[in-house]
């Protein structure tokens, strides 16, 4: 049994590690007031007493447009206090393989599509959430340092836009799944005749279902990663509108969808080059249709019983 040690398990993306974790994982999980992630002594003292063999840092201080550009100083001091906590303490322990989860924000703007990890520190940043992919840039980088002076197998994936079951709904915090499906779905029980989007509706975005990148990281720890950087999408994209309108078409809200020119739209375009993971033989399996019906069959009942992150 691999003892494997989730950090942010209650999360969008640790909530599915626990779901589909293979026979032989043993996962250990701890709440906020066990473990302060943002103190490395914390981290280092539990980590010491349980002894994993692997680590997943999928804990982390996110949100949506709105969120990262209002607050940068917050999106950029805490997530570089959990990572250099988690993943020095980590390597201080002695943990053998240890993922590092980040964003397809470290990229820049106008990175040429779609998006290599030779791109990474290319370019000019998005400016809306510079803070968010700075610490994520940086957290790269030392899991880097650790495996080429430590020996250990520290790696980082990242992920393309996510949604599924159990993510933030919080409609200033959520990401554009989410926040579209708790509007659409409020919409149709309201029966309002239309619905306001963000921006243009021009931007294109690869969307993934969270099972996905799960599927992803246990797989990765079967592999040798040489501590490099490897990109987890579908390598597909679609416009912000189009989705909008699946969106609504999965929900059943049949009013008019309108877009506000006003609002940031974000980098123009972001799909990822999945081309290095794929060489090892990872592939996603989840169809966006499928997988937004899946998160809304889950969603449609949580709500009703009130059991939801952001609402």
């Amino acid at each position: 049994m691999k003892k494997t040690v989730v950090f942010g398990h209650k999360g969008l993306v640790g909530s599915s590690l626990l779901r589909t974790k293979p026979k032989d994982v043993e996962i250990l999980t701890t709440l906020r007031t066990e473990v302060n992630l943002e103190n490395i002594q914390s981290v280092r003292t539990y980590l010491k007493n349980v002894q994993p063999d692997q680590l997943i840092l999928a804990a982390a201080y996110v949100g949506g447009i709105g969120a990262n550009s209002k607050y940068q100083k917050d999106f950029l001091l805490k997530n570089l206090n959990i990572q250099n906590s988690v993943l020095t303490a980590a390597a201080d322990v002695g943990v053998e393989k240890v993922i590092f989860l980040g964003s397809s924000c470290i990229y820049p703007r106008e990175a040429h599509q779609p998006i290599s990890e030779l791109s990474l520190l290319s370019g000019p940043l998005e400016p809306t959430n510079e803070g968010y992919a700075l610490a994520k840039i940086a957290g790269i980088r030392l899991a880097r340092a650790i495996f080429e002076e430590n020996d250990l197998d520290f790696f980082s994936l990242m992920p393309t836009n996510l949604y599924g079951p159990n993510d933030n709904f919080d409609l200033l915090k959520s990401h554009v799944p989410a926040a579209l499906m708790r509007r659409f779905h409020e919409a149709k029980i309201q029966n309002a005749k239309s619905i306001t989007v963000w921006g243009t509706g021009t931007p294109r975005r690869e969307f993934m279902h969270v099972d996905d990148m799960a599927a992803a990281c246990w797989y990765m720890f079967t592999q040798e990663t040489k501590g490099e950087l490897f990109n987890v999408g579908t390598g597909n994209d679609i416009s912000i509108k189009d989705f909008a309108e699946l969106m609504a078409q999965v929900v059943g809200f049949r009013g008019v969808i309108e877009f506000d020119s006003s609002k940031p739209d974000g980098t123009p375009r972001k799909l990822l080059d999945v081309s290095k993971i794929q060489k090892l033989g990872w592939r996603h399996q989840i169809s966006l249709q499928d997988g937004l019906s899946r998160t809304y069959n889950w969603f449609e009942e949580a709500y009703v019983k009130g059991d939801i992150r952001g609402i």
